[in-house]
């Protein structure tokens, strides 16, 4: 959450009488003092040799030639020389430089700036010269890990440097311990005034740096590809900040031996976090701790918040640590004895408070105060309806300490005496819209998403907003915003028809359609994490795509229409429904097919008994040479193509073999006649096996052993 911040204050002026002329006559002049320039003329500074190398350039040991017509100085600075970018871009980053140059010289704990110069085509930073760094130092140590006393001393003096530094709206970037340079009192100092955050957006010649801004063992996942993992906020520094921390009291570097591509996929892939050491303080651990959450959102801020209530007679505001540097302090005292930290004057906070999925450090950065409008907090990640104690109401009272856990009273419609809510269920509502809103930005911009999520508003109506397609936030007025729906991990989604070119790759059906998916995670800026588990893949296919939310429109039972459109979201659960329905389809075939059978059998043995119970009349009857009259027409032209049998043959010689006469020279054809259509209506074609003569059906009777064997001279079934 975005917090306000102070302006450094310009450095005073001073009034005086100048004499002019007459003894009586006075002129009162203002005077300002002069204005220092950024620039460095080149011939001035003089390269000696390279002392270190980082992802965005090299720095040089140089020489500072500084003369006037009084003075004559050389200063030693240490140089660093950026990789060489295009004309017209240089040109912003100068700009940039030029605006923040006043502003970084009267920052403490940051290094002191000297200026800037263009050597052969190439950017170029002076700063003073440290005698050397913490990782220096870690590196004479055996282990290469500091004392705990030395740890905390150093987190204090750094977490100062960047709160100053946040103070001018500059974020660092690269912090890391090579980067923390030592004064001659061995005190820590910031050595990088944010250089990473003055070149977004400008194209660089190495290409991996265009989608991540830092050094990849101390990047937060939003650094990585930030226009659509971010954005980048003041909350993304405490993820470099713990990388150090960690990493000045073990030794060794997060994610030691790991490529870039490697850190990227456990970082941002896996959500997987630098190992916590044991052995800190328990207020510490949850310092470090919360600097690794994965939404920036849930994270400690390590900058300074303004306090207008406590008005500084100096300077007309106080600047007041946050909750992140208070347990270092506290700490410092604290000696570890038999398992047990003693000393410790802090309060341990919870990692995680009494609201599902808020971090207790979120809930840290807004205070309520007397007037304010208020209403029940709601899980984000739930799209069920949520019991709400207080649907809108108005703080009428408040404790004395809510950051901790406090109550506030809070006035509801409806209800005559005021109510005691504890303030981590309570959310501030302004201008009808909460921090965790979507809302969508009347103003559209092909640029970026025009839906996304608020992060911060002020009680006077200004906003910043996580977007896709800014690696920062949007900043404007809350009348610039819209509340649309939100959407939830959960939910399925698909691109909307309109949608011909979608910002990120999505999935196609076999017809052509856009595919159905699933949201396994809402990033910071309303970037929707799709998974589609009704597709199969295969190891080598990608199975998670990216969604802008303005593009994807809410699939739900609901809003399919027809028998086929709710059974193919069914088919949008998992990919095994399809192979299911099609084996309970065979399945049921495969029985109806059964039963049919059974039917036929059991017509044929009726046919049976009834021509045995005529066979002694069958000569002097009417039907005498009528050989096929037994049989109901469609079975007789099933088993007899070519007409009526000759007359010489027995009704009782013209049964199948599936009649439980031993045949031995009659064939199965006819049986697979009688069974070939129902068979043919099956989806998959079942084996043959031809039947024995000894076979019978079952459910038939045996042969009664009084029964005449048939005549072996009857030719057999034709076979076409």
């Amino acid at each position: 959450m975005a917090e306000e911040v102070g302006a450094t204050p310009p450095a005073a002026s001073f009034d005086y009488e100048l004499y002019v002329g007459d003894p009586g006559q006075f002129k009162t002049v203002v005077a300002t003092p002069s204005k220092a320039s950024p620039w460095i003329d080149p011939a001035s500074l003089k390269l000696k040799h390279r002392i270190g190398r980082g992802p965005f350039g090299d720095v040089w040991l140089a020489t500072h030639h500084q003369s006037a017509d009084d003075f004559d100085e050389y200063h030693e600075v240490a140089v660093k020389m950026l990789h060489p970018i295009k004309e017209d871009h240089m040109q912003k980053f100068l700009d940039n430089f030029e605006a923040l140059f006043l502003k970084f010289r009267q920052l403490p704990g940051v290094c002191w700036l000297h200026g800037i110069s263009v050597i052969s085509g190439k950017i170029c930073v002076a700063i003073k010269f440290y005698e050397g760094s913490v990782g220096d130092r870690m590196a004479r140590l055996k282990g290469g890990k500091l004392p705990l006393p030395d740890v905390l001393r150093y987190g204090i003096e750094l977490a100062e440097g960047i709160q100053a530094l946040h103070a001018t709206g500059v974020l660092v970037l690269n912090l890391k311990p090579t980067n923390f340079l030592l004064n001659e009192h061995d005190q820590a100092i910031l050595g990088d005034i944010g250089i990473p955050y003055l070149l977004r957006g400008i194209p660089l010649p190495n290409s991996d740096l265009n989608i991540r801004l830092g050094t990849p063992n101390y990047m937060a996942p939003e650094q990585w590809e930030p226009e659509v993992r971010g954005p980048i906020t003041f909350e993304t520094d405490s993820w470099g900040f713990g990388c150090s921390i960690v990493e000045m009291f073990t030794g060794v570097q997060p994610w030691f031996g790991r490529s870039a591509e490697e850190i990227y996929h456990s970082v941002v892939m896996k959500q997987e976090k630098p190992h916590l050491p044991s052995g800190l303080p328990p207020a510490v651990e949850n310092v470090v701790s919360g600097c690794f959450e994965y939404d920036m959102r849930n994270r400690p801020l390590v900058s300074k918040r303004v306090e207008k209530e406590k008005v500084d007679q100096r300077r007309g505001f106080t600047f007041t640590s946050d909750l992140s540097v208070t347990p270092f302090k506290d700490s410092q005292n604290a000696v570890y004895n038999d398992g047990e930290w003693l000393g410790l004057g802090s309060r341990i906070l919870p990692e995680k408070s009494n609201a599902r999925e808020y971090s207790t450090w979120f809930l840290s950065k807004d205070h309520l105060q007397v007037g304010d409008i208020v209403r029940s907090r709601t899980s984000p990640n739930s799209w069920k309806p949520q019991n709400m104690i207080v649907a809108e109401g108005n703080v009428v009272g408040v404790e004395k300490d809510t950051d901790k856990d406090g109550f506030v009273l809070v006035r509801v419609h409806g209800i005559h005496n005021p109510l005691r809510v504890n303030v981590s269920t309570l959310e501030r509502v302004t201008s009808g819209l909460a921090v965790g809103d979507w809302v969508r930005l009347t103003k559209e911009n092909k640029k970026h998403s025009p839906t996304g999520i608020l992060h911060s508003i002020q009680r006077d109506g200004s906003v910043a907003v996580g977007v896709i397609g800014l690696d920062a936030l949007w900043r404007g007025h809350s009348s610039e915003l819209q509340m649309v729906e939100p959407y939830h991990v959960g939910q399925f989604v698909r691109l909307k028809a309109d949608v011909l070119s979608p910002r990120f790759d999505w999935p196609h059906k076999g017809g052509g359609a856009w595919e159905t998916g699933r949201i396994s995670r809402v990033l910071p800026n309303g970037c929707l994490v799709v998974r589609f588990p009704g597709r199969f893949v295969f190891k080598d296919e990608n199975s998670i795509f990216l969604a802008d939310p303005a593009e994807v429109e809410r699939v739900s039972f609901d809003t399919c229409t027809g028998v086929v459109g709710k059974y193919q979201h069914i088919e949008d659960f998992h990919w095994a429904v399809r192979p299911l329905a099609i084996a309970v389809g065979v399945f049921t075939s495969v029985k109806l097919g059964l039963f049919a059978g059974k039917n036929v059998g059991a017509r044929l043995k009726k046919g049976r008994k009834t021509q045995m119970h005529g066979d002694g009349h069958a000569e002097d009857g009417p039907t005498a040479g009528g050989n096929s009259a037994w049989l109901p027409a469609p079975v007789a032209n099933i088993l007899f193509r070519e007409g009526a049998p000759t007359a010489t043959a027995r009704p009782s010689d013209l049964l199948p073999v599936c009649c439980c006469h031993r045949l031995p020279d009659l064939s199965p054809l006819p049986l697979f006649r009688l069974l070939l259509p129902p068979l043919l209506q099956l989806p998959v074609l079942l084996p043959f096996t031809p039947l024995r003569r000894q076979h019978r059906l079952p459910g038939l009777p045996p042969i009664p052993p009084s029964s005449p064997p048939p005549s072996p001279t009857l030719p057999p079934y034709p076979l076409s």
